[in-house]
């Protein structure tokens, strides 16, 4: 897994608020984590959010089920029984 996957998926090891179902969506939460350990997350018509580095943009959809998921994008995956969100790079 490229080094900035691994930097991604260490915003939600801590975040500043944990998720929570009942008070925000996962797209809501993981925007929010990513932004609070500054990532450049801007919109991204064909995906959830877009994350813009040096110019170029990584696209990415998140979520609840690792299963079926559309190999062409970035993911984040809530895994419920490890209460933590993995970074699945594209294809």
């Amino acid at each position: 897994m490229s080094e900035i996957y691994q930097v991604i998926e260490q915003a939600f090891k801590r975040p500043m608020v944990s998720y929570d179902p009942s008070r925000q969506s996962l797209k809501a939460w993981v925007m929010f984590c990513l932004r609070d350990k500054g990532f450049k997350v801007v919109y991204a018509q064909n995906a959830d959010f877009a994350i813009e580095r040096k110019g170029e943009k990584s696209y990415f959809k998140v979520s609840n089920s690792a299963e079926n998921l559309d190999k062409q994008f970035n993911w984040v995956v809530w895994d419920n029984s490890a209460g933590a969100a993995i970074v699945i790079p594209a294809e």
